[in-house]
């Protein structure tokens, strides 16, 4: 994919920075119960353009949407050993490796609608339910150093801004080529 943001390998500290930008004073539950929606309406609009991309090593919507779900797999994971277990060790991930490895272009976009919505409501009920001390609860991130389940749910609600941006622009991209 096209460097249009902090690596979030090499550059931890800015990577969250821009997320957390994205989501500012806005609440994070309230951005990611918005999300589905919102991705309802990108994959309505990208029709035929669905699994086109804009340049080479760039993402498709489709592509888009698989690292959503991806995304949303392993933040129910992080979530959960945060809260329940003393600063545990996060690991990082290669989202490129994932989507290009996971073939996300070939995944038909309801599976991937339906595995990212399901675990996204698990993890809203999950954080309705939670204290403010759960929430303060620490996990080690392999690059990023310590980050607390709060810190983490904020950072997918600017994730979320992100890349719906993101899907739009490639979008765009796509239709002024033509």
């Amino acid at each position: 994919m096209a460097k249009t943001s902090p690596d979030p390998v090499t550059e931890g500290r800015a990577y969250q920075q821009q997320l957390l930008s994205l989501l500012g004073e806005d609440d994070p539950a309230t951005v990611q119960q918005q999300t589905e929606a919102a991705l309802r309406s990108v994959l309505k609009d990208a029709g035929s353009d669905l699994r086109r991309r804009p340049a080479p090593g760039e993402w498709s919507v489709v592509e888009l949407l698989g690292h959503f779900a991806d995304a949303e797999i392993v933040m129910a994971g992080r979530y959960r050993w945060a809260i329940s277990q003393d600063q545990p060790p996060l690991l990082g991930y290669d989202q490129d490796q994932w989507v290009a490895r996971l073939h996300h272009n070939d995944d038909q976009p309801d599976e991937l609608l339906t595995v990212f919505t399901g675990l996204r409501a698990a993890n809203l009920r999950l954080w309705e339910r939670t204290s403010a001390d759960d929430r303060q609860r620490i996990a080690m991130h392999a690059e990023r150093g310590p980050e607390s389940y709060e810190l983490m749910f904020r950072m997918i609600a600017g994730h979320d801004r992100f890349h719906l941006n993101q899907m739009r622009q490639t979008l765009r991209q796509l239709r002024e080529a033509l």
